[in-house]
């Protein structure tokens, strides 16, 4: 009965939560994640460790994220297609092979550069299908009037493993061999798997009519274009997610060219980013409304890009912290604005469609962005890095916020 207590009185601080089926998910989640950002950090160390090099570091973008970037608009026909439920069991399980296999080859001693790189390219393959399902799956968990709270809390566990998770890494592997986080990873899903076979959802909306896969991507982009809001966001997720979400390339060298850290320093800038974002979604879960601002939006990337220059002035630790934490915040408010604002402006049979988009946008391009900052900081250092990220990431914003503004009166009614 106190059990029960607790998470009816949660329930009105957090809405979401009243949900049992989001309960499910939002559980499993939490102890997943912390598993994934451990081995991220872990992952991201062990290639700059071996290769000294940010442009191989780079590679692994690529490898991670290049499917996003080919298939993401197909898995998102294929997500309106079939139970997200479904989708996500299978991508869970699929992630847990995955580590497991990394963490059999280092425990081993068996660490080849290649062999990271293909392992990299299998898990960018699940993640280009785990997107869409796991963004459009939430909006079955809630009612619509609950959806901010839902995102919001959703972008919590994310952000909060993102802190623990890379603070957990940096002092394992400090102590142990990055192997056994690799594992702790790959145990991390069961609970996840188990959770996700309780979910029992009614009235999914799943897309029964079998036209062309191409078609059907090209009525999704259409249906995006026809809306200037949803459309410049698009276009912002993108700015920002080819030119600023590429900090895994850039901050290893900052860390140990600039600031002179270690292993855990290097964790700790991780964490610092986790700890802004965790600050953001708490607000965003708290406040729970299913409102959106495209002036919050263009004005929060801004920021995010000005302070991305104002790190290539910045050689002190505790100062370059301060900025990551900021940085995390800004960044989140960003994201949580921009997923409620397609979420809310989708149509149900449009939804696996319109949330590819988004992982592209966000994801996908995280190869090219990759490949830029990691030739422009292997060349001129990672100050110059931040610096020419964050100006283009500026200008870009600038330009697509002027044209929402002009052509906002366009925006079509969503019954």
């Amino acid at each position: 009965m106190k059990k029960i207590a607790a998470i009816v009185d949660l329930g009105h601080v957090f809405p979401a939560l009243r949900y049992q089926n989001f309960r499910y998910f939002w559980f499993g989640q939490c102890i997943s994640l912390v598993g994934t950002w451990m081995q991220v950090t872990a992952l991201q160390w062990l290639v700059y460790t071996i290769t000294k090099s940010a442009l191989l570091l780079g590679f692994l973008g690529v490898a991670q994220f290049g499917p996003i970037m080919i298939f993401s608009l197909f898995a998102g026909v294929f997500v309106d297609r079939h139970s997200k439920r479904n989708i996500l069991i299978f991508t869970q399980v699929a992630s847990m092979i995955q580590a497991l296999i990394l963490s059999a080859f280092v425990l081993i001693g068996h660490v080849v550069y290649w062999e990271i790189l293909l392992l990299a390219i299998f898990s960018g393959f699940v993640n280009t299908l785990d997107s869409p399902a796991r963004q459009s799956f939430i909006h079955d968990l809630v009612d619509q009037s609950d959806l901010g709270s839902a995102i919001g809390l959703n972008m919590t566990i994310f952000n909060s493993a993102r802190i623990i998770g890379p603070a957990l890494a940096a002092i394992f592997m400090a102590k142990f061999d990055s192997g056994l986080l690799f594992l702790i990873n790959g145990l991390s899903f069961i609970p996840v798997i188990i959770f996700l076979f309780k979910i029992k959802v009614k009235g999914t909306v799943i897309n029964k009519v079998q036209v062309k896969v191409f078609s059907e991507i090209m009525a999704g982009l259409r249906f995006i274009r026809r809306s200037p809001k949803m459309f410049s966001t698009i276009l912002s997720v993108l700015a920002l997610g080819t030119f600023i979400m590429n900090y895994n390339v850039i901050i290893p060298l900052y860390s140990s060219d600039v600031l002179n850290q270690g292993v855990s320093g290097y964790g700790f800038l991780m964490s610092a980013l986790g700890v802004g974002s965790l600050l953001g979604s708490l607000l965003i879960a708290f406040r729970g409304k299913s409102e959106t601002k495209m002036a919050r939006l263009f004005a929060s990337a801004l920021v995010v890009s000005a302070l991305f220059i104002l790190l290539n002035l910045i050689h002190a630790y505790i100062m370059a912290i301060v900025l990551l934490i900021i940085i995390g915040f800004l960044t989140l408010v960003f994201m949580s604005t921009a997923n409620l604002t397609l979420q809310i402006n989708a149509s149900d049979d449009y939804r696996g469609r319109v949330m590819s988009v988004y992982s592209f946008a966000f994801l996908g391009t995280t190869p090219i962005g990759n490949l830029v900052a990691g030739f422009i900081t292997d060349r001129f250092g990672s100050g110059m890095g931040f610096l020419i990220c964050g100006a283009i990431t500026g200008m870009l914003i600038i330009v697509i916020a002027i044209g929402f503004y002009v052509n906002k009166h366009n925006e079509p009614t969503i019954d």
